[in-house]
């Protein structure tokens, strides 16, 4: 049990943690009264969470889905910016940032059960690098408004995220954990990958629903 007192082991554990509080099952069940879990594509994500309390109440559904996205986000950069703060190394803060989406995709409050881990991928890749972080949302954005759908769009990120980080940084070893990262977002949308090459994708702002 001495890894315990170790620092590292910590933040990890630590990342894992915060990484994994439910952000969108809360929300929606305090505001809407409703379980995302049980409904829609059963996701715990922002984009979920607009889909079902839409079907209720439309304006509170983008505050939701946008608290979502936001809180989502910020709790993949939380542990990582403390940990920046404290001096930890590089790969400590890599180890941080795969250990936070891991969380979020499975969390240990929804019995290993969770969300895709988009938006929270997109919080540690702004809290390493800027740079990083914003053209990787860039192409989220670009793939969503012209392609029309969100699995596709996050897909395009994950694809692209490693690419640009060789283009910014290099061939460095640090880049594979953000590679471990892409992996795991494309396997979480292996469903929707299907569902994209049968035709039966929801479009953004369409009704039809994806699992």
């Amino acid at each position: 049990m001495d890894f315990l007192f170790n620092t590292n082991a910590q933040f990890f554990i630590a990342a894992y943690l915060v990484g994994g509080i439910p952000f969108g099952l809360l929300l929606a069940k305090k505001f809407a009264g409703v379980d995302v879990k049980s409904s829609g594509s059963k996701s715990i994500g922002a984009t979920n969470v607009l889909r079902v309390v839409k079907e209720t109440n439309p304006s509170l559904a983008k505050k939701l889905g946008a608290a979502t996205l936001a809180l989502d986000a910020i709790k993949g950069v939380l542990v990582l910016a403390v940990a920046y703060f404290m001096g930890l190394s590089e790969a400590t803060l890599w180890g941080i940032s795969v250990l936070a989406v891991i969380g979020h995709c499975y969390s240990p409050y929804l019995g290993f059960e969770g969300g895709k881990g988009v938006a929270t991928a997109c919080g540690i890749l702004f809290g390493i690098n800027w740079i990083l972080g914003a053209a990787t949302l860039s192409t989220w954005i670009i793939v969503a408004m012209f392609m029309r759908y969100s699995s596709l769009a996050a897909l395009a990120a994950a694809v692209f995220g490693p690419i640009y980080f060789v283009f910014l940084f290099g061939f460095q070893p640090m880049g594979i954990a953000l590679l471990i990262v892409s992996l795991l977002l494309v396997w979480r949308h292996r469903s929707n990958i299907q569902n994209l090459l049968n035709g039966t994708e929801g479009r953004i702002g369409s009704k039809k629903k994806s699992p």
